[in-house]
């Protein structure tokens, strides 16, 4: 009796996980808009500078374009814009299978990290751009 109560349990809870997403989409059938799936929907961090975020509060979201120039340490990097250059931080999981070298023009999204002497970004999304 207790294997059988067992086996209900697991069955009723393990349903909706089971329960899938797809099928067949006919073409011609009226298209219904369904609300996204999560996540925030709004205004990003604006494109800025390094120049600029060097002025900028501790744990600022920024948004900057340019280039990784060279690896400094283990998960750290010097980033360079037509401004200047920066530190910033990339943990292994950011790069999410990209390869990218000096050359490749990247967008990088992160929140600035202040110490008493130094500024360095770090960094949460990283792009390579066209």
């Amino acid at each position: 009796m207790k294997k059988y109560t067992l086996a209900a349990l697991i069955a009723l809870c393990s349903a909706p996980v089971l329960a899938q997403q797809g099928g067949f989409l006919d073409p011609s059938a009226p298209q219904t808009q369904t609300a996204p799936q999560g996540g925030f929907s709004g205004p990003s961090a604006a494109l800025t500078t390094v120049d600029k975020v060097k002025s900028m509060s501790d744990d600022a979201w920024v948004m900057l374009q340019g280039n990784i120039e060279q690896r400094v340490g283990d998960d750290t990097y010097t980033f360079r814009d037509a401004s200047g250059t920066l530190t910033v931080e990339i943990d292994k999981k950011r790069w999410n299978g990209q390869t990218i070298t000096p050359k490749d023009k990247v967008q990088l999204e992160g929140k600035v990290d202040k110490d008493w002497s130094s500024v360095e970004v770090d960094v949460k999304n990283i792009k390579k751009l066209p």
